[in-house]
């Protein structure tokens, strides 16, 4: 008998909760088992229908598309939830089914589960075929619970609902309670002559995966496999079986084997894939007339390139005589796009950017290839004459290759959500949704998470993870390296990688165990996410192509479909990406345009391109904060490179990435003339002159293969992709394409094999210029602003980062050494931006305060001006104390915490120098505001029987009685509010005392070691240098662990780094905000581009009092310290040195006696009494070698203390 058995019930890995079958594998197992069919049902979704249907269809099986859902139960108990199983028989039954699992996830979540209700069930049946969910569904409950009653009347329900289209499913997994439900199920299909079927719920492909299986429910679940009282609802038989296996299980009941085919042969979906659908595009109409879209398209095209010409070209003769060649391009554009059938599409994007652009919402000049295009750039779409800059349509859309243009559009972050309203109010909300994301368990990831649910301490997994390789763009596997390898095999294996972790596996069981377990699940679907930019618009409802799913407790939906699935279904995918600078931008220009008389109208696309000011800076490399230029090692490239015109700055831009980056040096020697110019050939140095003969570009290539070669340049871009693919065979008929072409130009083969070769090189790592020159742009408009508008620039800049502290202190050191000074947070002048005081001075903004929030900040500024919610809200003035500014402001808005994390910025000096007082005051000022607010409410009473009495509970009471901070307590308390020292510097109270043996600063190390570093790594002199100790950290290096951290001088920052033996010496020393003092040799950093301390020696500074100082002098002047009770209490300390000899550690006393005879003694410090005229003696007296002690800095302040005026020092060289 001929093995027939459909699957029609499978979880793959996209039901995310359960199910660890990837498709691939899935389909390819039914494949090779002759299976004919195969159903994909993963619970409530549709994530991998599409994956699934191309799969199988590629593989010889017949795709059954389905999903298991969750419904409401019908009968006796409405609020009873039951699963059952819905599948796809045609295109109907596809939308109904996208309708009805939107409906549930947008409509009816119930505990973060999508509930169908019964009634949209029966609205919706047409094309679907229900099985009733064996045990889990309604039936099947009803059956189990031995009411075969309800059990009836329900399935006679559903079979109503679906005719002849539902089927009592059966299912032996190897649960306790299979055989009963299969007993009474096939009782009651025979009362009520109902068709059964045999279904087996296959959660994971084969049976020893069952644990990692339990692994990922756990996962999930925040379980642990080894609980005991965990509900386990899975069992080992719920793997892949053959059709061997089923008929055997299912032997006694023949037709429910047969219903599997005979159900398989009614679904039959076929999907239309590859096939862009556009929305339409409202056409408005034109002199009265309505027109084509086509006919619209090209009169809106026009009429943006005249006023284009205007702005590009204000003297007319010059317009008319350029005009020729744009009306060219733009002819040859359009022919193209319309006979592509894209115009609706240009219009859409042209339409909303309009929008954005008229409605304060900043857009970017243009991003990746679209920015060659002169139809975008007359329809305001991109901000970049393609002409100009030599970009090239063909790269954006090849008229010898239909593909659907694609238009990334960066937005101002804080604004992009409102353009994507504004699409869904012209579209409607149920055409328009977000395209969802999958997020995998990576290798780390898998570490970690399956750590965690076999109960595997932290620290263990952690440790575990971290031997894994983590470099940034380089995907790693934890599976076991194949012995032997395949020859073309690019993954990069873990155990491979690191020979630790494959130590570790081989000695250590758990290791073992852990690891896999992880493999199993690396690489599966663990989360759902939003893109982060994708938007779809659809001709009509969404769930015409996909079904929506939205997270709990989110208000956006978004496609069940990723990106490339979506776009295989018709949609039509567009890009909203915020980005930061275009808010950094839109901030510095409001605060320009308000600040600055006749700047009213201010904006970027009027500026100068050829400002010397800022391309000095550029060529200075000062681009901290300017885009795309601030990294160091970009700034060293522009120090180098002296970049002069924008179109330098696009071709370093496309340079600086890996590849191209080693072509800098050849590029700015050209630049400057130190070697010569030369060129593949010359007929191609029009192209290549602007790179000075080096193909920097994607578009010079394929320009190059339109020269030489006689290339169209649709045919250029088709090669260009050719070259990036390397396949041997398509290059082959390229290279024999190229030398037909060169030979007509009278170039020889070898000659053109030299250039083709050439170009083949320059394809792999070409960039794309129209992206390029696009982001150049805005670098240069950036660099600008910083350097016309600085104050304005720092603004913007650290109002956008002010929740990123580490950016913050980059760009307040930066603004200083722009000569821009700060004013301190302060509640009676701050706002919660940045905002510039005048061209030199900004003030602080108070949303950068830890612990505050725009909210209360907004509160504080509302009662200052007198528009508070609060009862004293309406009283407008500067705050008088903190009593004050509790009384006036909103309590629910600004709560105690807010208030404390201002007062330790110093937001309250101007009121009140004391900070340990304010805060300790919080308390008594808030009962006082509440007070103030019941006294108010109950002011008529008060009036009427003591109006003393009131104005008694109303006056401000004293602040709580504390001591001062020291320096240190502000400054510590300072950091924690704003992340960093604002009002000064920890090194401020040692600087005194260590300048005296550690004379040079940090920042003339900073300048001049790389000079003296270059001739070699041993070349550079030891240096001795203090600092405070911040960013500090810990790695494994290839030697063992390094510390890395910044030592920090207030002069300037060093990065630093000591080895595993010093920082098991310091481990107590070194430390997060610790003055420490170090000898090592400062050398130029390769990966920075900076310089990197190399640490030999450390000491903290009771130790460097020990290393370099003489002696600790001691003044007396009539009464003797107690000399032998401090040395007791403060005796040297025994060092055990690295040959085990014993060493004491601690100064010499000195005693300085002084006696004056007179009536006035001049001070203890004073040197020249003798001139004063008044006679007396001084001499300091050297107790004997075992009168040592330990100078750390309670010692200095006992000794301080006995000591004449106070005075104890440690005396240096």
């Amino acid at each position: 008998m001929a093995r027939m058995f459909v699957h029609l019930r499978l979880h793959t890995e996209f039901s995310v909760v359960d199910g660890t079958c990837r498709i691939d594998e899935v389909v390819a197992a039914a494949a090779a088992d002759g299976q004919p069919a195969l159903a994909i049902t993963d619970l409530n979704n549709l994530f991998g229908a599409i994956k699934f249907y191309k799969a199988a269809r590629g593989k010889g099986v017949k795709p059954v598309i389905g999903a298991e859902v969750v419904v409401e139960g019908p009968g006796a108990a409405p609020e009873a939830l039951g699963r059952m199983l819905l599948l796809v028989q045609n295109p109907q039954g596809y939308l109904h089914l996208c309708e009805l699992l939107a409906r549930a996830w947008t409509q009816n979540v119930q505990r973060t589960q999508a509930v169908l209700r019964l009634a949209w069930l029966r609205e919706l049946s047409d094309g679907l075929i229900l099985l009733s969910g064996a045990q889990a569904g309604p039936v099947g409950q009803a059956l189990l619970q031995g009411d075969e009653a309800r059990a009836a009347d329900v399935a006679l329900q559903l079979a109503a609902a679906f005719p002849h289209r539902f089927y009592l499913e059966l299912q032996r997994a190897g649960r306790p309670d299979d055989e009963a439900h299969v007993a009474a199920a096939v009782q009651l299909a025979a009362r009520l002559r109902l068709p059964v079927v045999a279904t087996h719920p296959v959660q994971f492909l084969h049976a020893d995966d069952y644990e990692a299986h339990e692994a990922r429910v756990c996962i999930a679940e925040g379980e642990m496999l080894a609980n005991p009282r965990r509900v386990r609802r899975f069992t080992t038989e719920q793997h892949f079986k053959s059709a061997a296996q089923m008929q055997s299980l299912f032997a006694d009941l023949p037709s429910a084997l047969a219903n599997t085919v005979a159900i398989a042969e009614r679904c039959n979906l076929m999907l239309t894939l590859g096939k862009p659908r556009l929305p339409d595009f409202p056409i408005p109409p034109v002199d009265g007339r309505t027109l084509s879209v086509d006919a619209y398209f090209r009169h809106v095209s026009f009429q943006g390139l005249e006023e284009r010409l205007v702005q590009r070209f204000p003297d007319p003769a010059e317009r008319e005589a350029e005009r020729p060649r744009y009306v060219e391009r733009l002819e040859f554009e359009l022919a193209t796009i319309i006979k592509m059938g894209f115009p609706g599409y240009f219009l859409i994007v042209g339409d909303f950017i309009q929008w954005a652009k008229t409605h304060g919402c900043p857009v970017g000049p243009g991003r990746g290839s679209g920015a060659g295009s002169l139809v975008a750039y007359a329809l305001k779409i991109t901000d970049l004459d393609p002409l100009q800059y030599k970009l090239l349509f063909e790269r954006f859309l090849n008229p010898e290759r239909v593909s659907m243009p694609d238009f990334d559009i960066d937005f101002c972050q804080a604004n992009r959500d409102r353009v994507i309203d504004y699409v869904k109010e012209k579209y409607g909300k149920d055409a328009v949704s977000q395209i969802a994301t999958f997020g995998t368990m990576a290798a780390r990831a898998a570490i970690r998470d399956v750590g965690r649910v076999l109960d595997l301490s932290y620290g263990f997994c952690d440790g575990l993870s971290k031997l894994i390789p983590n470099k940034p763009g380089m995907s790693v596997t934890l599976q076991y390296p194949p012995v032997p390898k395949k020859e073309g095999d690019k993954n990069n294996y873990a155990i491979e990688m690191e020979p630790v972790l494959a130590e570790r596996i081989e000695k250590e069981e758990d290791v073992r165990t852990l690891i896999e377990l992880a493999q199993k699940l690396e690489g599966l679907t663990r989360n759902v996410g939003m893109h982060a930019g994708g938007v779809l618009i659809a001709p009509g409802r969404l769930t015409d192509f996909c079904p929506l799913y939205q997270q709990p407790g989110s208000e956006s939906a978004v496609s069940q479909y990723d990106k490339d699935d979506v776009e295989a279904v018709g949609l039509v995918k567009f890009d909203f990406l915020g980005l930061a600078t275009l808010t950094i931008l839109e901030i510095a220009a409001e605060l320009i345009r308000r600040r600055h008389p006749g700047q009213a109208d201010f904006a970027f696309e009027r500026i100068p391109l050829d400002d010397v000011a800022t391309y000095r800076l550029f060529q200075d490399g000062r681009t901290e904060a300017v885009f795309q230029f601030e990294s160091r090692g970009m700034q060293g490239m522009l120090r180098d490179a002296k970049p002069s015109r924008l179109e330098d700055l696009i071709a370093l831009n496309a340079l600086y990435r890996p590849g191209p980056m080693d072509l800098i040096p050849t590029f700015v020697a050209r630049k400057h003339g130190r070697e010569p110019v030369q060129y593949p050939h010359p007929l191609v140095e029009p192209v290549l002159a602007e790179t000075y003969g080096i193909m920097v570009y994607q578009e010079q290539v394929m320009q190059t293969a339109q020269i030489l070669g006689g290339y169209s340049l649709g045919g250029a871009d088709m090669l260009r992709r050719a070259m990036g693919k390397k396949k041997p065979e398509e290059m082959a008929q390229h290279r024999e394409i190229f030398r037909a072409g060169a030979a007509k130009n009278g170039i020889d083969q070898d000659k053109a094999d030299e250039v083709f070769d050439l170009m083949e090189k320059f394809a792999g790592y070409g960039f794309n210029k129209s992206h390029a020159a696009a982001y150049s742009l805005l670098a240069y408009h950036t660099a600008w602003l910083k350097v016309h508008y600085t104050a304005e620039f720092f603004c913007a800049n650290m109002t956008v980062e002010m929740d990123d502290t580490d950016k913050l202190k980059v760009l307040l050191e930066d603004a200083q050494k722009f000569g821009l000074r700060f004013e301190p947070p302060d509640v009676n002048l701050g706002a919660y931006r940045f905002e510039p005081v005048s061209d030199t001075v900004i003030r602080y903004g108070l949303g950068a305060v830890k612990g505050t929030g725009q909210q209360a900040i907004d509160a504080i500024v509302a009662a200052r001006e007198g528009r508070g919610s609060a009862p004293a809200g309406a009283e407008a003035g500067p705050f008088r104390s903190l009593f004050d500014f509790c009384r006036r402001i909103d309590r629910t808005r600004v709560n105690k915490r807010t208030v404390e994390a201002l007062v330790k910025a110093g937001a309250f000096d101007s009121l009140q120098r004391n900070r340990a007082a304010l805060l300790a005051s919080i308390d008594r000022a808030f009962d006082f505001a509440a007070a103030c607010e019941a006294n108010a409410n109950q002011g008529g009473l008060f009036d009427a029987l003591d109006g003393d009495a009131h104005g008694a509970s109303t006056q401000e009471p004293e602040l709580v009685d504390a001591m001062p901070w020291d320096v240190r307590e502000q400054l510590t308390a300072e950091k924690t509010a704003v992340g960093f020292y604002l009002s000064g510097h920890l090194f401020d109270a040692v600087e005194r005392e260590v300048r005296r043996f550690v004379r040079r600063r940090i920042a003339e190390v900073a300048e001049s070691a790389p000079r003296e570093g270059r001739e070699g790594r041993g070349g550079a002199e030891p240096v001795l240098l203090a600092g405070i100790v911040s960013d500090l950290r810990v790695i494994n290096g290839q030697r063992g662990r390094l510390a890395l951290f910044k030592l920090d001088d207030k002069s300037a920052v060093i990065d630093a780094r000591l080895d595993e033996a010093l920082l098991e010496a310091h481990r107590s020393v070194l430390r997060d905000d610790e003055l420490i003092i170090v000898q090592g040799r400062a050398l130029p950093d390769r990966f920075s581009g900076g310089v990197m301390l190399s640490v030999q020696q450390l000491w903290d500074l009771p130790a460097a009092r020990c290393r370099f100082g003489k002696y600790l002098r001691v003044a007396v002047n009539g009464t003797v310290p107690r000399v032998h009770e401090l040395l007791a209490e403060f005796p040297p300390r025994r060092e055990v040195l690295d040959d085990g000899e014993e060493r004491l550690r601690g100064l010499p006393l000195r005693l300085r006696v002084e006696r004056h005879v007179g009536s006035d003694a001049p001070p203890a410090g004073d040197t020249e009494s003798s001139a004063s005229g008044l006679r007396g003696v001084r001499f300091e007296l050297a107790l004997n070698d075992a009168a040592r002690t330990y100078p750390s800095d309670a010692a200095l302040a006992h000794w301080s203390a006995q000591a004449a005026e106070g005075l104890a020092e440690v005396v240096y060289e």
